[in-house]
């Protein structure tokens, strides 16, 4: 049932926030035993003991509203994290695609207080509003430590990759950016009509336009080091865009989860660049280099755009549901 006043969003938003730490949970447990370096493993591990201490307050929120966690969509979000672990551990480069994705995560999770923390502003909810806060500053700032991470996990995923190997593995991190891309085209061509007309359906298709071109550089990239993309691979992630696509036209406040979903996955494209322009960097190849720093400065823009527009897609998403706005 949807929400019918801002009390009852809050009470979902600070819902989904536990389920999201559960999620999160399961992944930091697992991160540090397969992070294949210590200074990242610590990160990992400290960051563990900053989640203990959200899920505990965003308990303690709901408490104070007589509510509970919603089993379901903790169980959802544990069983997501655990699978995550399972993921980044079948991968030939797991401390790469490790930090990679918990880098896009933490931006998710940094989108998702700061709507918690406006619903509860707009609710007069103080002590909400100042938690959500804190934890969206905490999150930001492991977001931060991520980004720091990028050589060490770099240097952690091709410890044993030859100087011979090198080249085959900027062609696999090419094919890999070419597949982000094509889940990220699958994705922002259903944006504009998810999140209706205005300021946030322009951004979408904006960016739609840029990344045809980025998936357009990447593959020229591949053709001349005489190979080509990987239909398997663009295949599966486009699958994963449309199953994102009903996913979010089933939920009642589409706007903001859209919103933060797209500035999770504006960083998760973030760290793929980051990891091919210092794969491509290490390889010589210096055209790649090049057209990595060039999407990077595109993507870090469309990052901005999107977060710029928090406030816009949460007055949409409770327009939607027949929310009061203020």
């Amino acid at each position: 049932m949807a929400p019918t006043n801002l009390q009852e969003q809050l009470v979902k938003y600070l819902t989904d926030a536990h389920s999201i730490e559960q999620q999160a949970l399961a992944q930091l447990r697992t991160a540090p035993k397969i992070a294949g370096d210590s200074e990242i493993a610590q990160a990992f591990s400290d960051h563990l003991i900053e989640t203990e201490g959200h899920e505990r307050l965003v308990s303690e929120r709901l408490a104070a509203y007589g509510a509970k966690p919603s089993t379901i969509k903790d169980l959802a979000g544990s069983l997501t994290g655990k699978g995550f672990g399972a993921f980044a551990m079948a991968q030939p480069d797991t401390p790469g695609k490790l930090v990679v994705h918990a880098f896009s995560y933490e931006h998710m999770e940094e989108a998702a207080y700061d709507f918690l923390a406006q619903v509860a502003e707009r609710a007069s909810d103080k002590e909400t509003a100042q938690t959500a806060r804190e934890i969206e500053l905490q999150e930001h700032g492991m977001g931060d430590r991520l980004a720091g991470c990028f050589d060490r996990a770099l240097n952690a995923a091709l410890n044993e990759v030859g100087p011979d190997d090198l080249q085959a593995q900027l062609d696999k991190y090419l094919t890999d950016a070419h597949a982000i891309e094509a889940q990220a085209l699958e994705l922002l061509e259903k944006g504009p009509q998810l999140a209706g007309a205005g300021e946030l359906a322009t951004a979408f298709d904006d960016h739609r336009l840029e990344t045809q071109e980025h998936q357009r550089l990447v593959e020229a990239r591949l053709q001349s080091r005489g190979d080509a993309p990987s239909k398997v691979k663009d295949a599966v992630l486009r699958l994963g865009a449309l199953n994102w696509g009903g996913f979010f036209q089933a939920q009642p406040d589409t706007p903001a989860k859209l919103a933060a979903f797209a500035y999770a996955f504006e960083h998760l494209e973030i760290g793929a660049y980051e990891m091919l322009r210092r794969v491509a960097a290490r390889a010589g190849d210096e055209e790649t280099v090049r057209i990595a720093e060039a999407i990077l400065t595109q993507e870090h823009a469309a990052a901005d755009r999107i977060r710029s527009l928090f406030e816009v897609a949460l007055d949409a998403s409770l327009h939607e549901q027949g929310v009061a706005v203020r």
